[in-house]
């Protein structure tokens, strides 16, 4: 299977681009604090060298954008990840914890889901978010995603079993 390439992608104030080594100085301090992990499948990262050997996994088979500002700094990781069959991809989001409620999260994404449904041509993009996350459901929600199913305890994780929300947009509901 050929691997798709990851474009930059302009916003108004993003430039969202392919992951650089770099990005991991910028974004360690977000994932190194408990509270920012909390709705992730692990816990926090101890160091810059462990966070960069998940964030460039050779076997990860998904494509991270990076968030840049204006200024050149990673505000944020955003990722699409093929599922369980051609034409749906699911998508995922951490924002630099200095500039969440800025709006960064929904501007990434909206240009992400856009491209995604436009030029790759998929038919369907999910997320899957932890039930107590209230800041990531709003955002699939403005962005037109619907819920499509509540899986009870479904995963376990650093914080104990957890209850997973899935959500899901078709690319004629995004139009």
């Amino acid at each position: 299977m050929t691997e798709k390439p990851t474009p930059t992608l302009k916003t108004s104030r993003l430039t969202l681009r392919p992951l650089k080594r770099a990005d991991c100085a910028a974004l360690f301090p977000t994932f190194a604090e408990p509270q920012q992990n909390l709705y992730m499948s692990r816990a926090e990262f101890s160091s810059e060298e462990e966070l960069w050997g998940w964030l460039a996994e050779p076997g990860w088979n998904g494509r991270t954008w990076i968030g840049e500002d204006a200024d050149g700094e990673a505000v944020g990781r955003f990722v699409s990840i093929p599922a369980h069959e051609g034409g749906v991809e699911e998508i995922g989001y951490v924002t630099a914890m200095h500039c969440q409620g800025e709006g960064i999260a929904s501007e990434a994404m909206r240009a992400l889901v856009e491209h995604l449904f436009a030029a790759d041509g998929l038919r369907k993009l999910t997320a899957e978010v932890d039930a107590d996350n209230t800041a990531s459901i709003k955002l699939l929600e403005r962005l037109g995603f619907t819920k499509e199913a509540h899986l009870r305890q479904h995963e376990t994780t650093h914080i104990g079993l957890r209850d997973v929300l899935l959500y899901g947009l078709l690319a004629e509901d995004a139009r």
